[in-house]
């Protein structure tokens, strides 16, 4: 059985404990819940009788990956907030800087990631290149990509930000950037060993 992680939901600039506790906490607990419901289902379902036109197995599969990516994405997205934020600093800036020319054509991108994003926009580490990459995910198990860890992550779903913001997704995405834990992306590099990978 999956654990639901304490998210925290006070005191990050320009999001109220309303939008972070009623909205995020009961969708991710919700993704927790169907987790280990699909892992019960999925000891007992008949595997003879898979199909590619529908199956509970098949089924029970495709919407594994649902509910673990909505796990993931959004203990990474709280994982990458604080209160007070801070600068971007260390490693991850220096490769920013790298490999996208600057840390404000970066940031551009990003935002704009987040503009055209029904659901998720990532900063992510390619494995295989060695390299940063902006990637935008329209929903939980669509759009990752192989070979990548997801370093940075940003929610731009509706609940994220629409009792706060309403249609408002530009200025909920500038409050967002007031929360960043740098701290925790550059641990994130450590964690992974991803100096190894740098190309």
């Amino acid at each position: 059985m999956r654990e639901r992680k304490q998210l925290p939901y006070t005191q990050l600039e320009g999001l109220s404990e309303r939008q972070l506790k009623e909205h995020h906490d009961v969708l991710y607990g919700g993704y927790v819940k169907k987790w280990n419901e699909i892992q019960e289902k999925l000891a007992s379902t008949d595997r003879a009788l898979a199909n590619a036109t529908y199956s509970e197995f098949g089924e029970l599969k495709r919407e594994e990956t649902f509910a673990l990516n909505g796990i993931k994405l959004h203990e990474g997205y709280f994982d990458n907030m604080k209160a007070g934020g801070s600068e971007s600093a260390g490693m991850i800036k220096e490769w920013i800087e790298k490999d996208f020319g600057s840390y404000e054509k970066w940031l551009e991108d990003f935002k704009a990631l987040g503009v055209a994003a029904r659901g998720w926009a990532i900063l992510a580490f390619d494995l295989d290149e060695g390299k940063l990459y902006n990637y935008l995910c329209d929903s939980h198990n669509q759009g990752g990509v192989w070979n990548s860890v997801s370093l940075f992550i940003m929610d731009v779903y509706e609940h994220a930000y629409f009792l706060d913001f309403a249609t408002g997704r530009k200025a909920y995405i500038d409050v967002f950037f007031k929360n960043i834990n740098w701290g925790f992306v550059n641990a994130q590099i450590e964690k992974y060993k991803l100096q190894q990978f740098r190309l």
